[in-house]
């Protein structure tokens, strides 16, 4: 396995990725339902296509929203595996407030091992794998052609120390319940506590940069959702655990959502 030149693919395949989708982006639509028709549903299948035309020359199986139904009996047969999600965010993209990414995972077995998001309208790419631990880049256009060396000695190795209050990071979608009672618990062992809200993968990149510091998520998410930023998350050395758990998530499960979890 050339995990190195493997996650080179990945990073090509989610700029690529990006700048399908940016094109339906940049149009002028308005969005009301995700059907067939639809240019959230358009951006979604053309991002796919791009990354599994591009990751195909890996070999490796891919396992996203849009094939997920091949049967658990075949892909828990899989050691090595993508998983993907060419469009998380649909809120983020329906409202153009650009904080949709595309999010590219590595997994071994049941774990992720290395990860990739690109952050299209703002220009970022997130990356990480074993060998050199996690970056975060800047101003990376969907049409670059940089190697992965280059983009990774013009990033900035994760996560970056910051002088600031406990920070949680929580959904703007999706605050639940037991959301806030966890940002209470925290108010009441750390004193004041900043909130941020992200769309998207966007939270999990948050703690891993260092950000943030918690990012407690105790609604409903799939496998393709949290991969990537999972990896990321763990190769820049923090947890990413099942609620009231200290056990990592696991993937390629048989029912692929998500149990809730906290990233730490």
């Amino acid at each position: 396995m050339n995990l190195v030149g493997n996650i080179e693919k990945a990073v090509k395949a989610a700029l690529l990725a990006g700048q399908e989708i940016l094109e339906v982006y940049n149009s002028d639509f308005a969005v009301e339902h995700k059907d067939d028709k639809s240019p959230l549903t358009m951006a979604d299948k053309r991002g796919h296509e791009a990354i599994v035309k591009t990751l195909a020359s890996t070999e490796l199986p891919v396992l996203s929203e849009e094939g997920s139904s091949v049967a658990f009996e075949d892909r828990n047969k899989w050691e090595y595996f993508w998983m993907v999600d060419p469009l998380d965010g649909t809120k983020e993209f329906i409202k153009r407030n650009g904080e949709f990414t595309v999010n590219i995972a590595l997994i071994k077995g049941d774990t992720p091992v290395a990860g990739v998001i690109y952050v299209p309208v703002h220009e970022v790419l997130y990356v990480a794998a074993p060998e050199f631990g996690a970056y975060k880049v800047e101003n990376v256009k969907a049409d670059s052609n940089l190697s992965l060396d280059a983009f990774i000695e013009a990033g900035v190795k994760l996560p970056v120390q910051t002088d600031r209050k406990y920070t949680v990071v929580a959904s703007r979608s999706h605050m639940s319940e037991e959301t806030a009672d966890f940002i209470e618990k925290v108010k009441a062992e750390k004193g004041e506590v900043d909130t941020m809200s992200r769309g998207s993968s966007l939270k999990l990149c948050m703690v891993a940069e260092g950000s943030a510091d918690a990012y407690p998520r105790y609604a409903p998410t799939m496998e393709w959702d949290t991969a990537a930023g999972d990896a990321i998350c763990r190769l820049a050395g923090f947890s990413v655990t099942q609620y009231q758990s200290e056990e990592p998530l696991v993937y390629n499960k048989e029912n692929l959502l998500n149990p809730w979890f906290l990233v730490h």
